[in-house]
């Protein structure tokens, strides 16, 4: 081997001390990386086709001659939905659907606990905005009005205007402020189409317009 074939390779050896386990170290980790992203993905879908046969299930619990749901399936399913999914957006629609069976069944206190724990961690806006209204009605036939009416300051998505402004409406009237009902009442006409805002939104202010002559 002459001087240069030794020099170019006492360089490569060099080289390869400093760069070339660097290299395969960083290529290593690229394949975990992607492997492991692809298993990631399929874990995620192995979990959502697992959590939504679950929700599937506990929507079926109604499928009954009177369709009233059996309340222990109801709490099994639900929990199971909590244990292995919790967090996540089918766990939450299923504790909607058990908030839905508890106010049927007059337990207006578990409904409440149900709605309260999606609208504080919601999974998604659209499932925190549906909880807290859901739970402003509950709140509102406990008796607490007042509190109710907290849950839907802010800004609501355009999407859900129409229906904050008409509940926020309503229990205004509860409360007996007819001005600020009035008000809510025509937020909620405006967000809605003009085929939209006649029915049971107009007869609410026609209602309070008969009451205020």
């Amino acid at each position: 081997m002459s001087s240069t074939e030794d020099e170019h390779l006492a360089e490569f050896k060099d080289w390869w001390q400093r760069n070339g386990k660097p290299l395969v170290t960083g290529g290593l980790l690229a394949l975990v990386i992607v492997f492991g992203w692809q298993a990631f993905h399929k874990y995620q879908g192995n979990q959502s086709q697992g959590a939504s046969m679950l929700y599937q299930q506990l929507l079926e619990t109604t499928l009954t001659p009177d369709g009233k749901p059996d309340a222990a399936r109801v709490a099994d399913l639900a929990g199971k939905l909590n244990s292995e999914f919790g967090g996540s957006a089918y766990a939450q629609y299923g504790s909607l659907f058990v908030a839905k069976v508890a106010v049927d069944s007059g337990k207006l206190d578990d409904a409440a606990n149900e709605l309260k724990a999606v609208a504080d961690k919601p999974a998604n806006p659209t499932l925190g905005e549906v909880a807290r209204q859901r739970l402003a009605q509950v709140l509102a036939a406990q008796n607490k009005t007042e509190e109710a009416l907290k849950l839907l300051e802010g800004d609501a998505d355009k999407a859900f205007l129409a229906t904050r402004e008409e509940l926020k409406g309503d229990l205004l009237v509860q409360l007996g402020r007819t001005d600020e009902a009035h008000a809510a009442y025509q937020k909620a006409k405006a967000a809605l189409s003009d085929e939209a805002a006649v029915g049971g939104l107009q007869i609410k202010l026609d209602d309070l317009a008969k009451g205020d002559a």
